[in-house]
C-alpha cells in the first residue's frame, strides 16, 4: 500500500446514519406530497368571490386591470 493509502485510511472515520438510507427518500416524498396538497388546495381561488368580483367590476368600469 502506498503511503497516501495508508494516511487516507487512517484519517477517514465513518459515520453511521441514524437511519436507513430508504428512510430519507420517504420523508422526502412525504414532504413533496405535504406539499402538492397545499399547492393544490389553491386552486380555484380566484373563482370562490365571484359576485363581488362582478360588483368590483361594475363600480371600476370594467375592468380589474384597467390601463396595463
Amino acid at each position: 500500500m502506498s503511503l497516501m493509502a495508508v494516511v487516507f485510511a487512517e484519517t477517514v472515520h465513518a459515520r453511521e446514519l441514524p437511519v436507513e438510507t430508504y428512510v430519507y427518500g420517504l420523508i422526502a416524498l412525504i414532504v413533496f406530497f405535504a406539499l402538492g396538497i397545499v399547492t393544490y388546495s389553491y386552486r380555484d381561488v380566484a373563482n370562490r368571490h365571484r359576485a363581488k368580483a362582478e360588483a368590483y367590476a361594475k363600480r371600476h368600469g370594467g375592468s380589474e386591470h384597467g390601463g396595463h
